[in-house]
This record gives C-alpha cells, structure tokens and sequence, in this order.
C-alpha cells in the first residue's frame, strides 16, 4: 500500500524525459500500450495532440434546426445509398435517426463516401441544413464518428486522441488530464512574452490546458494554434540561421553574363526558350553574378525544358574559367543528360564527360586526373561524383537534379571546398508549396510551368476491367501504324513478393510474353526492367529510341531520364499500385513532341483512396496540382530525403494541413533572424532550443 505523500513525490520527482509509466493512472501495462503510439515520454504526452474535439454544447435537436443556420446533429446511420444521376455524377446519402426524427446527408460525386460509414454507429453532422421532400438534409456535411465512449455523453467539449488495441478513450481522456494537471508547468515558455502578444498566441501552459482540457471550442482552437505554430516556427528559425550562414560564409566565384555570353549559348541551343525558361535564366544569372553562393531550386513540371535551363548555367560557369558539374541519382537520368549535353556541343570546345559507376577502373583514373588537373570542364555523373576521390580544380557551379532522391548531406558534400560553389537544385517532380518552405525551405525558388510551344497536354483517361480494354488495345495499334511509339508500364517485375505468383498478370515478363504472342503479335515489342542486365536494359532503351521497337513494357525504369519524342501512348497496368507523383512522371514520359500524346490507366481496385487518386491525374494534366493532390492525401514522408538520420522532428505539425500556420511562421521566423533580433538574450532560451532540434539535421554548427 502507498504511504501517504508518496503520490506528491513521485509527481515533484517528474521530469519532461520521465517515463510515461510513472505517471499516475499509467504503470507498465497501459505503458506499454502508450508506446505504440510513440509516447514514451511525460513530453511525448504533452505534445500528443487530439485529433479533433467533439463539442457538444453545441449539438441541435433537429425541431430546432433553421435552414440556412450552421448547425451540429447527432443521429445513429439507419440506411444507406448510391446511384448514379442522367448527367453522369453520382450521387450518395447516409440517413441517421435523431431520436425518433431524420436527416440525410449528401455527397455528390464521392462515392466512396459510403464506405466510410457503418450501420448502427453513431456520428455527428455539421453543415447548413435546408430541407429537401419534407426533410431535412445537409450537402456534403463535415462527419465526426462517436466511438462507444461518446455515444451517450451529454454537453461540454471532449478531446479524440489516436488510440491502439487495449487502449479505450475514456482511459486516454483520464491520462491526458493528469499529465496536463500534473507536468504542464515542466515546459518553460520560450517565446519572449512580448512575442507571444505580437504573434497573439497565449503562455505555454495555457495552451497546453486548453488542447487538452478545453471548455470551449475557442480556448482549444487558441492552444492548438499556439503549439503548431511553434513546432513550424522552430523549424523556419533552423532553415534562416541555415541561410544565413551560407550567405555570410560561404564564399564564390562570380561568374558574370555579358551580351556576348549570352549569345554564344543560345546559338548552341536548337530552340528558343520559352518565357518560364527565360525568366529561370534570368534569375539564376543574377545569383550567379556574386561572392555569396547561389543556392536556388528550379522546379519544373514534366517537359517544361529545366535541362536547357541547366546547360545554359553550366556554359556560363564554363565561360567564367570554372569547371561545372551535374549529378542525376541514376544511371538512365545521367545517360539521358549526357546524351542531351554532348549533341548540344557538339560544335563546342568545352571538354565534356560522364562520371557513373559503370566506368572500368582504368577509364575512371583517366576521367579523375582530367576533373583533378582542371582539364575537364562539365562534368556530368551520379553519386560517383561526390566520391572521396572526385578532387575538383576549380569548382564554380554544381547543378543536383531530382534533389528528392538524395539526402541534404549529400548536397552538403560539394560544400567542403574553400571556394563554395553556386548551388542549383532541379527537379521535374512538381513540390507541394508546403513542403518547399521545409525540404527546401533555405533556397530561393524559380518555378516553370508553361511547355515548349507545340506541346499538348496528355489526354488521361481510367478503363475499367472489360471490353473497353481491347478497344484501347486496337488504338495503340493504330497509332504505331500511324508511325506512333508506345509504353506498357507495369508495377513489378514478375511475381508478387507477397502472394508468390502473377494471377493478375501485370508483371512486366509475363505481360511482355503475352502481348508478342497475343494482343501486339506482328509488332516490335520489347522489354526494360531494373533486373535486367545493365547492357540489355540499354540496348532495350537504345532500340525504342531509335524506333527500332514500336512497344516498350517497362517497369518504373522509364520514370526519368527518359526522352523518345515519337512516343505518344501509354498504358499503365495495375495503376492504382503507383503514387499520383510517380503517375504523373510517368505520363510525363509522352507526348514530349509535336503529336498528342493519350495515358490509359487500367486498374481493378475499388479502394476509395486508390479512386481518388486516379480521378484526380484524370482532371489535372498538370503536376503542380497533382502534387498538391498528393500531398493532401498521402502526407509529407520522408520529406527531407533523410531517412538515414531520420524523418524531420515535427511534434505537432502538419504539412499537409498546416500550411497557413507554415507560411506565417515563415515570414516571422525569417524576420526574427534577418533583423538581428534572434541573436539578442530574450530569444537566448528558444535559439537554444533550435539548435537542440534541428541543429545537426541542418548542420547548425557555427550559426551563432
């Protein structure tokens, strides 16, 4: 039995970095169960927010409902159904009893939406309500589920938390109640009180009661708002020390653009630049032509012409006296630049060569001592370019494509110069807004989204499992008659890892054998996979280019780096198996020439998020809203591309939903350290605690 006063000591003895278990209520069973949820820690818990809060003070019997009046109901689902309209839309409806009374609600053209509900659970709608055959009825209401716990709670305002098997939500309720009361005041509030006022965000531990333990929806919304803002202020505050010390350390060459240079570069290009391409140009000059290294991000969507961009920066570095280098992450994407840059020059004197892991040891010498004597002037390669033993005499520009797919430390690598090179990040992989003021959030941003003229946008179209199939199948045939290339993209290989065999017929080897045999026999058909042999897979690539194969079936091998003009038709097999991103990189892959270029999606899934995500390449040819798209569904990852050191130490943020928080403490924390005003003793604790954060993710060292 426990003496009295033990339970006052053990909670005076609480740290941020106690053990949940020696919370009281906790022990090691329910411990245990926390530690799924990633709580393992008194802070852990504190910063473990709701994922909403059920009000239910303000809850509506439906006898007082007004129409047009924003209202919350609480009901039981009694029915539900789906059909589809004249016009092609469809539309589905959930009725729920509200003790005795009814209301429906209704989506219009999301189907998927009826999966989502179960009969006999209870939930709430919120919306405007009006009245519809002598009913009421709410037009795609906003849905809280109740779980068992809420079903016959009356009034105030209850937290939902995440739960996991063996853990109920009074429980968790009980919990997040006694750490609040016991451990909020551990947390010492960082930001400067004046700070707080000028942000309009309330003290620490205020916050913290009112997330957890809210009377009201404004007290939850004001402590919610203050502990995101927080987390996303932290980490803007890392990227503009990071910055600031690359502008005020580091170092470089200019490299100045007179008329004369820019002349002689877009003589070597056979096109001229469009207006995105032009203004890309142009600011990147502008970096160029400074002591402080450019560090800037060129995105682009599919096709947008970001390597004409490339070479002409690299000829600009070139035409400075300094060599340049570009690093693709594989081997295709490096092959198709060297191709690209070497057929440009080829009436150029600059000394060009390709660095990748396929050179013979005697090959890789010879290319080292060239890049190390300074004779070697553009260099393009994968990883093998920032090997050991790469030595680079006079290093000016260094151009890092589809940055995505490397870390922020190999980015970091070309930095250990004492000159520091101008810094250009590519990619063809269209980046939510978000997640550029984080992955990138330190550069500049130039952007191009228009196409080279005569470019037309793919026509995409989802084909169900049936005679529609064969129909596409007659088409492709027709446009290679018609001189027309095709892609046969398929999600894998062979066999399923999981089930052991290819029932559905989408491995790239069967569908392969079968469309020579069967569906394409008489045309070329060829095949490209990752598995293969390196020397087939590019006699493969070689041949289709060439025109030799008329269909190619590949894996995602083709994603990047891949250019044949005369493709103008893909088929993805088992497309809902792919992301929206990778989708839309590979229909990036057609129409690049002057033919209109058609993308078949054939999938059988009837997942809701699977169907989503195909109607949504279907309505947007373009990448950036693509991207966006992908994001709100899939969330952020591995956003930093570091998953050797870790995923981005968020706490409490979003990216996905918080972008409005994001954009204001981006503006606050760029501020903070541009002015000066970060390095003076009041913001001494919340410097600290960045540093403690974000420190070695950003490589901190030396910020002040």
């Amino acid at each position: 039995m426990r003496r009295p006063g033990a339970a006052k000591r053990i909670m005076a003895d609480l740290t941020l970095q106690t053990s949940v278990q020696f919370v009281r209520g906790v022990g090691p069973n329910r411990a245990a169960l926390l530690e799924r949820l990633g709580l393992q820690t008194v802070q852990d818990l504190l910063y473990f927010l709701p994922r909403d809060v059920l009000d239910l003070t303000q809850v509506t019997p439906l006898s007082e409902l007004a129409e047009g009046k924003l209202a919350t109901v609480r009901g039981r689902v009694v029915d539900r159904d789906g059909r589809q309209l004249k016009d092609g839309k469809s539309l589905c409806g959930v009725l729920l009893d509200c003790d005795g009374q009814f209301l429906r609600g209704v989506w219009f053209n999301q189907p998927w939406m009826l999966q989502k509900f179960r009969d006999e659970e209870y939930v709430l709608f919120s919306g405007k309500p009006k009245r519809h055959a002598g009913r009421w009825e709410l037009s795609n209401p906003r849905v809280q589920w109740l779980n068992a716990d809420d079903r016959d709670a009356h009034g105030g305002m209850l937290p939902i938390y995440s739960l996991t098997e063996g853990l109920h939500m009074h429980e968790m309720r009980r919990i997040m109640r006694t750490t609040v009361e016991d451990c909020a005041g551990l947390l010492a509030d960082e930001l400067p009180e004046p700070w707080r006022g000028e942000l309009k965000v309330p003290q620490i531990g205020e916050a913290l009661r009112g997330v957890h333990l809210p009377t009201n929806r404004e007290q939850y919304d004001a402590g919610r708002r203050r502990l995101i803002l927080q987390d996303l202020l932290e980490l803007q505050l890392g990227l503009a020390m990071r910055r600031r010390t690359w502008q005020k350390l580091g170092s470089a060459a200019r490299l100045p653009v007179t008329a004369k240079i820019d002349s002689r570069i877009r003589r070597l290009l056979p096109y001229q630049l469009t207006a995105g391409q032009n203004k890309a140009v142009t600011e990147i000059c502008r970096d160029l032509d400074s002591t402080i290294a450019m560090h800037r991000l060129l995105q682009a969507d599919v096709g947008a012409g970001k390597t004409a961009v490339a070479v002409y920066a690299m000829l600009v570095a070139v035409a400075a006296g300094y060599q340049t280098v570009l690093m693709a992450p594989t081997e295709v994407l490096a092959s198709q630049h060297w191709r690209t840059v070497d057929r440009l020059l080829s009436q150029s004197r600059v000394t060009r060569t390709l660095l990748t892991g396929q050179l013979t040891a005697s090959e890789r010498r010879a290319a080292l001592a060239q890049i190390g004597s300074g004779e070697m002037q553009l260099i393009i390669g994968t990883q093998a370019v920032i090997q050991d033993d790469v030595t680079f005499a006079r290093l000016g520009l260094v151009i890092i494509d589809e940055q995505h797919k490397f870390g922020v430390m190999q980015r970091a690598r070309f930095s250990a110069w004492a000159l520091t090179p101008h810094t250009l990040v590519m990619t063809a992989t269209p980046i939510p807004r978000s997640l550029c003021l984080t992955q990138f959030g330190d550069l500049d941003l130039s952007t191009m989204t228009d196409l080279p003229p005569g470019r037309q946008k793919v026509v995409t179209t989802r084909v169900p499992a049936g005679p529609a199939r064969q129909k596409v199948w007659d088409f492709l045939k027709q446009k290679v008659a018609a001189g027309r290339q095709a892609y046969v993209i398929c999600p894998r290989v062979g066999a399923s890892t999981e089930t052991g065999d290819d029932s559905e017929g989408t491995g790239a080897e069967q569908v392969y054998r079968r469309l020579a045999e069967q569906e394409l026999q008489g045309l070329q058909v060829g095949l490209a996979h990752g598995q293969m042999p390196a020397e087939l897979k590019g006699a493969a690539m070689d041949d289709f280019r060439s025109g030799k194969i008329q269909v190619l079936v590949a894996t995602t091998v083709v994603e990047v780096g891949v250019d044949v003009p005369n493709a103008t038709l893909m088929i993805i097999l088992g497309a809902e198996s792919f992301g929206l991103s990778q989708l839309h990189q590979l229909r990036g892959r057609i129409g690049r020439g002057s033919f209109q270029g058609y993308c078949f999606l054939f999938a059988d899934s009837q997942d809701p998020t699977a169907t989503e995500r195909l109607l949504t390449l279907e309505k947007h040819p373009g990448g950036f809203e693509v991207a966006e798209a992908d994001f709100r569904l899939r969330g952020p990852g591995d956003i930093l591309g570091t998953r050797q050191h870790g995923e981005l130490p968020l706490l409490v943020a979003d990216l996905a939903r918080d972008e409005a928080l994001l954009q204001e403490a981006r503006v606050a924390a760029f501020e903070l350290v541009q002015s000066g005003q970060f390095d003076q003793p009041p913001f001494a604790p919340l410097k600290c605690r960045v540093i403690e954060r974000f420190g070695k993710l950003f490589d901190l060292a030396g910020s002040g």
